[in-house]
Formats: C-alpha cells, sequence, structure tokens
C-alpha cells in the first residue's frame, strides 16, 4: 500500500513538473515571437524630421544617443557635460543614455565580471535603477548603432522622459553615483525600479514611442528594437 501511494505521488509529482516546464516554455515561446511583431502595423510618413536619434546596441543593453545640442534642445542646461566621465577638460558632441538595474550596471563591466548572485536579483526582484551616461565627440564605428528621424515635438517629447528618468536632489541637481566603467562614462540616480518586466531595453522602447518610433510587442530584447528601427520620414 505504501509502494502504491508513493508510485502516485512520484506520477503526480512528474505531472505538475512537466505542465509547470510546459507553461514556461510556452511563455518564452510567446515572447519570442512578440519580439517580431511591431507595435504599430501600418507605416506612414511624416514630414519636418529635422532632428535624429539613434540607438546603439551591445548585444544586452540599448541606449540612446543624441546630440549634446541642437537647435531646440542643448543638454548643457540640465547636466555637466564636461563631468560625465573623468576627464573634465572634456566636451562632448553626443551623449549616450541608458537606464537599468544598479548594481547589475555598476559592478559589471563585461561579461567576464558577470555574477550569478547579481544577474538572479537583478532578473527576479525589484530592484533599483540607475542611469549611464556617455559622451562621445563622435559615434564610433565599432559600436552597432541605427539612426530615425524625427520632428521637433517627437524629439522634445524623448528629452523629457530622458530627463524625468534621473533622480534629483532638493536642489533639482542630478545626483552623480559614480565613474563609470570607461573614463567617458558616468553613474547617476534614476528614478524607478528594474525588475524582469521593465529592463533597460523597456526603457529605450518607451522613449523611443514618447517620439512615436515604432517598437516590438515585447521590447525586452536589444536585437528586436533594433530590428523594428526604421525611418518613417520623407
Amino acid at each position: 500500500m505504501k509502494f502504491t501511494n508513493n508510485l502516485v505521488f512520484i506520477r503526480l509529482l512528474y505531472r505538475l513538473t512537466s505542465c509547470f516546464l510546459g507553461v514556461v516554455l510556452f511563455g518564452f515561446a510567446l515572447l519570442a515571437i512578440s519580439a517580431f511583431v511591431p507595435r504599430k502595423w501600418m507605416s506612414y510618413s511624416k514630414d519636418n524630421c529635422e532632428l535624429k536619434i539613434c540607438i546603439s546596441n551591445t548585444g544586452i543593453h540599448s541606449n540612446i544617443i543624441v546630440p549634446t545640442k541642437n537647435n531646440v534642445f542643448d543638454w548643457h542646461n540640465y547636466i555637466y557635460i564636461n563631468e560625465v566621465g573623468i576627464d573634465t577638460t572634456q566636451d562632448y558632441n553626443y551623449l549616450s543614455f541608458g537606464w537599468g538595474d544598479r548594481d547589475f550596471y555598476m559592478s559589471t563591466p563585461s561579461l567576464a565580471d558577470l555574477k550569478l548572485s547579481t544577474t538572479l536579483k537583478a532578473l527576479f526582484l525589484p530592484t533599483p535603477s540607475v542611469m549611464h551616461v556617455k559622451g562621445y565627440q563622435r559615434i564610433l564605428d565599432n559600436l552597432e548603432v541605427k539612426c530615425v528621424r524625427v520632428n521637433k515635438d517627437d524629439y522634445l517629447q524623448l528629452m523629457e522622459y530622458i530627463q524625468t528618468s534621473f533622480k534629483v536632489d532638493a536642489k533639482g541637481k542630478k545626483i552623480r553615483l559614480g565613474n563609470g566603467h570607461t573614463s567617458n562614462a558616468g553613474f547617476y540616480g534614476a528614478v524607478g525600479s528594474y525588475s524582469i518586466l521593465k529592463n533597460c531595453n523597456s526603457w529605450t522602447a518607451v522613449g523611443l514611442r514618447k517620439a512615436d518610433v515604432n517598437t516590438p510587442l515585447w521590447d525586452g530584447l536589444s536585437s528586436a528594437i533594433m530590428l523594428h528601427l526604421k525611418d518613417s520620414c520623407d
């Protein structure tokens, strides 16, 4: 009788495990498919698209790259450009903005520094976020970058979105947390919590939608964002 009960329990456990794995695999399949599905199916052309925004892809993270200043917005009025990196003599022509998990971003300069504990915490627990800002004299050839043109209103919507992603002190000043992993980068306090449902690429995608740029239905992968990044201007 005891053997029979054990056998029934094993069979039940096997079925529950099979069902759980099936649900997980089905969920991953839906996400994978959603990465190829655009949020907007109809394409239309705009005019007066004199402004350009770029997206870089590191393979894991996506970043928004914009000029430090143009005829509609000047980042010099909102952030100390020459204090972004450790070289205070630099006045960069472009700024790259990325948002992500604070511990993962600040303690993982490369995949070789990846820690399982940090990764699992970032994936499955809501964690503090950080803004990663990087300055460039020019957009480097070794970056995977795609650019699109937008009009003035859409561009300013994106700038406001980036602005409000920073955490500020009582005086309204952005809070610099430390140096980046390269001499031209720094980390700043950010608004919001990081989670598997709101990751670095989701932040980029929301910004693109603020600028009326198409993104994938599931925007958790940087490669999916790059796939759907197309210019819709005349």
